[in-house]
């Protein structure tokens, strides 16, 4: 062990032959997992009497795969883990294709060079090649439309008839960026709740202000909305506001504000006593921290037509003038939700203010950003559904909740980006530009390279097949002779029209698999040496 554990560095051939090792079995840890029918990858837990894990989805299982023993083997496997774990962040699926892709083009390269190749040479043509393949399927991506074949694509994900068709009709009526919120059902049913307008975490100031015991919230008819980051500490301040919203014959009234003294919670509830001729709640804004609570109430403000008291401008309640306040059909709060339902605001600067955050979005910020737009685009547009998940015991529950967040993901991408036949079609049907490449092709490199990335581009197909427990030969050879849009479904082993029977990838998923492994695998091709550190015990403090 100890001189496992010492400092070194490792050259060719050895470098290759670890790598690989390495490669190989991290990905064949995954390769089960790929089509309908995955075979189960089984993890041992820490305690040993608790039973493994059954797993069945390539980010999770080489999520849990931490270090390999041999420490060549160790650098392989930890390229292809980073590679799958992002891609599984990423977009949320396609490890699998992306793992077996990877280990077949690194395997043939990795012979090639061996035999006297150019690596240097070699990864420029499996790049140019890359942007062949991702051209192609670019070409190829479809749009999907209606509920049906969203519920299509959503049991291609989750393998869950019941769960697929209950987000495909959520998707069908939300849209793209529409808030769907996945929470634990109260029996062993999958139920959806669609809620009219839009909510964001927030929460009432005082458990007294709800009017209704039952539902525990509290809601007010055609609403006036005061929109403040100020802290109301004095009672005070408050009193000209209501005497201006009174003498506006104002109703009802919703104070979204930092911070209210109890004095200034009971000058509230005071005013309230009688709520058939005047009620107010107050709530506290949306969001956690600064940056995001200064978002919502911008996007509050836009929705209502209200124009927010900042203390940053110098603001005070002394300033506001009726004009300031938003309003609404209807707006509600709870414990844990504010909600505005009929927002008043100018239709056209909604629209405008909808198209920055898609402009925003589409920029391709990082992944936590882009989550906060789409959530806040979906919000703005007013589609909000609630899926119930039930289960049987409390461990189902949680992997089908968890199931359908996943799930739920890829669909919104599908949606936004588009999807590609099934079954790795679209990867087999983009091996025809490849060969024009290849044929046309002068050295010996480039000849390597495009015919790596043929050979590779069936490697997804054939391994569905097997999985399903088919001859992938066979099923190759079926397919070379079916009519264009024809490939093999593993669930009843025939070759079949995929659009027709509803088997399709999503385009973002598919992409982003084939240029993380390519590109992954172009780049392992040409390292020559590895450098292993000291044991980080045994390395000496530092004075």
């Amino acid at each position: 062990m100890a001189r496992q554990l010492a400092p070194g560095v490792v050259f060719q051939p050895r470098t290759y032959h670890g790598l690989q090792r390495g490669i190989n079995q991290i990905v064949d840890a995954v390769r089960p997992t790929l089509g309908p029918h995955p075979r189960m990858v089984a993890v041992e837990r820490t305690s040993r009497q608790q039973m493994p894990e059954i797993l069945d989805n390539g980010g999770a299982i080489t999520r849990r795969i931490v270090q390999l023993p041999d420490r060549d083997a160790d650098m392989g496997a930890m390229l292809v883990r980073h590679l799958l774990w992002r891609l599984y962040e990423d977009v949320g699926d396609g490890t699998a294709t992306a793992a077996v892709l990877f280990q077949a083009v690194f395997n043939r390269g990795a012979r090639y060079v061996a035999a006297g190749g150019n690596a240097m040479q070699l990864r420029r043509y499996l790049d140019e090649g890359l942007r062949e393949i991702l051209d192609e399927l670019s070409s190829m991506t479809l749009r999907l439309e209606g509920k049906e074949r969203l519920a299509q694509i959503a049991e291609s994900l989750c393998y869950d008839p019941q769960l697929a068709r209950l987000l495909g009709e959520v998707f069908d009526i939300v849209g793209e960026h529409g808030q769907v919120e996945v929470r634990t059902g109260p029996g062993r049913d999958l139920e959806r709740q669609y809620i009219e307008g839009m909510y964001w975490p927030s929460g009432i100031f005082s458990p007294h202000m709800l009017t209704d015991q039952i539902k525990l919230r509290a809601e007010l008819q055609n609403a006036a909305i005061l929109i403040t980051d100020l802290d109301l500490e004095d009672p005070r301040q408050l009193m000209p506001v209501l005497d201006m919203v009174m003498e506006a014959d104002i109703r009802a009234l919703l104070i979204v504000a930092s911070r209210l003294s109890d004095s200034a919670i009971a000058l509230l509830l005071a005013a309230s006593r009688a709520p058939e001729k005047f009620q107010v709640i107050a709530a506290k804004p949306p969001g956690a921290g600064a940056v995001e609570q200064a978002a919502a109430m911008e996007d509050l403000c836009i929705l209502t037509g209200g124009c927010p008291l900042l203390a940053a401008a110098g603001a005070t309640l002394r300033s506001l003038e009726i004009e300031d306040l938003g309003h609404a059909r209807r707006a509600w709060s709870d414990q844990f939700y504010l909600g505005i339902v009929g927002g008043k605001g100018d239709p056209r600067a909604l629209r405008t203010h909808i198209a920055g955050l898609r402009t925003a979005f589409k920029a391709g910020a990082d992944a936590e950003t882009g989550t906060r737009l789409q959530q806040r685009i979906g919000k703005l547009l007013g589609g909000s559904a609630t899926l119930w998940i039930g289960g049987g015991s409390e461990p189902e529950q949680s992997a089908r909740e968890e199931l359908a967040r996943r799930t739920a993901e890829i669909l919104r991408g599908a949606l936004r980006e588009g999807v590609l036949l099934g079954g790795g079609l679209s990867l087999l049907r983009s091996r025809a530009r490849l060969q024009r490449r290849l044929d046309a092709a002068a050295g010996p490199d480039e000849q390597a390279a495009y015919r790596i990335l043929v050979d590779a581009l069936e490697e997804p197909s054939r391994t569905i097949a097997a999985n399903a427990g088919y001859d992938p030969g066979t099923v190759i050879a079926e397919l070379k002779h079916a009519q264009t849009g024809f490939g093999f479904d593993a669930r009843c082993g025939q070759v079949v029209d995929m659009a027709e029977a509803g088997i399709y990838d999503v385009a973002t998923a598919q992409i982003a698999a084939v240029r993380g492994a390519i590109a992954g695998a172009a780049l392992a091709l040409t390292v020559d040496v590895l450098i292993h550190r000291r044991n980080p015990e045994e390395t000496p403090n530092e004075p």
